[in-house]
């Protein structure tokens, strides 16, 4: 029997920063962790959740994160859209014509490519449950058993993020992510003190969310470019695409678009601008697995970098850990996957396993997790929606 898609349920939900992480960001620069000028607290993580049944009492899992300063748009904004739009191309096919399935969504709905990311994902683990095999297996093999990962550290006095680092190096991290941004002289102490301390045989790249003009951030990488810098994200404003082309030719590190590249259009038009040398890519950016093969194929041809960050929960955590495992050979940058540090919760029944500063590819079919549907309970900020 065909599978064929008969419902998808939309779950917008909250999830709070643990004590620790909400305490280090009251006192880390501007409330944040992050030199970003949002105004209000950041208090957790906004997300949404898709289940897709299908007619062979198989069910796919989706997931998108969004915070209105970086995504641009609300839960709520996620689901209207596929209740008044994407829906129509997803119920009643077969999860299978995922082209098709793409194909649809785009010439009927402009942008919102995390809406339709959140569809796409969970129609491939929807492929992946039919089929009884990992998603990393119909995308381009199960490669290695674990992955790379990398510790984010947030903007604070330089011997706290010092002592930030040290705590994950002790556990096995050896790639860190540096919030900069306060100030160039700011910046040269916090990566001189790390560097110093650690020496060579950590890997480093930093974010500055944001923080300067192209001018001043010419200045700024410049002055941190003797410290072996993997690459800097968002130096620039996220609409200055010429800024960030500019800034990019005249700097050696590499640059990469955080909160100004989402869809794949941005990808391409900022690597032919010559604004940036490495791909960021994540559930929400360009939008599901689709369109990340896409991303991750256009980069390799370009010779660029590539590399998946985000703060997940379990669901878009598995979608990072398989498109990694499937296609490691062109990914040089370890991982970032801080939900599990930085949320109260995953809400998956089993925890990713994660030792020495590596997670090992979950077993069995789909993503091979679960979701906790008691324990998100207790986060759901609304009715969810079930769409028939």
């Amino acid at each position: 029997m065909t599978s064929k898609i008969e419902s998808i349920k939309l779950t917008p939900i909250h999830v709070p920063f643990k004590p620790a992480v909400r305490k280090a960001m009251a006192e880390s620069e501007g409330g944040l962790g992050m030199a970003i000028g949002a105004e209000e607290a950041w208090l957790g993580g906004d997300f949404v959740t898709c289940q897709m049944a299908d007619n062979q009492g198989n069910e796919g899992l989706g997931e998108v994160f969004l915070w209105l300063p970086e995504t641009g748009i609300s839960p709520e904004q996620v689901i209207d859209s596929i209740e008044k739009s994407l829906s129509k191309y997803i119920i009643g096919e077969n999860p299978f014509n995922i082209q098709k399935i793409n194909h649809r969504m785009d010439i009927n709905l402009a942008r919102n490519d995390v809406a339709k990311g959140l569809l796409d994902m969970a129609c491939y683990d929807l492929m992946g449950k039919a089929k009884e095999v990992p998603v990393c297996e119909l995308i381009g093999g199960r490669n290695v058993e674990k992955i790379p990962l990398a510790a984010l550290i947030p903007l604070g006095e330089p011997m706290l993020m010092k002592g930030l680092v040290r705590s994950y190096y002790k556990k096995g991290y050896r790639t860190f992510r540096l919030k900069l941004g306060k100030s160039v002289q700011k910046d040269v102490e916090i990566v001189d003190t790390i560097r110093k301390t650690f020496g060579n045989e950590i890997r480093l790249r930093v974010d500055y969310n944001q923080a300067y003009t192209p001018q001043m951030a010419i200045k700024a990488i410049e002055a941190i470019t003797p410290y072996q810098i993997d690459y800097a994200e968002q130096p620039v404003k996220i609409v200055d695409y010429i800024g960030m082309a500019h800034v990019q030719k005249s700097v050696k590190v590499p640059l990469l678009s955080h909160e100004g590249c989402f869809s794949l259009q941005d990808f391409v038009t900022l690597v032919e601008l010559g604004a940036v040398k490495v791909l960021g890519i994540n559930s929400e950016r360009p939008g599901g697995i689709t369109k990340a093969l896409k991303a991750l194929n256009y980069a390799e041809i370009r010779g660029l970098g590539v590399v998946f960050h985000n703060q997940p929960l379990g669901i878009s955590s598995a979608f990072q850990i398989h498109m990694v495992a499937s296609h490691i050979y062109s990914i040089e940058h370890a991982t970032e996957l801080f939900g599990q540090e930085m949320l109260e919760d995953d809400l998956i029944v089993k925890p990713l396993e994660i030792s020495d500063g590596m997670v090992k590819v979950p077993e069995g079919s789909g993503w091979g997790i679960q979701l906790d549907e008691i324990a998100m309970k207790k986060y759901i900020t609304s009715s969810p929606l079930t769409l028939e």
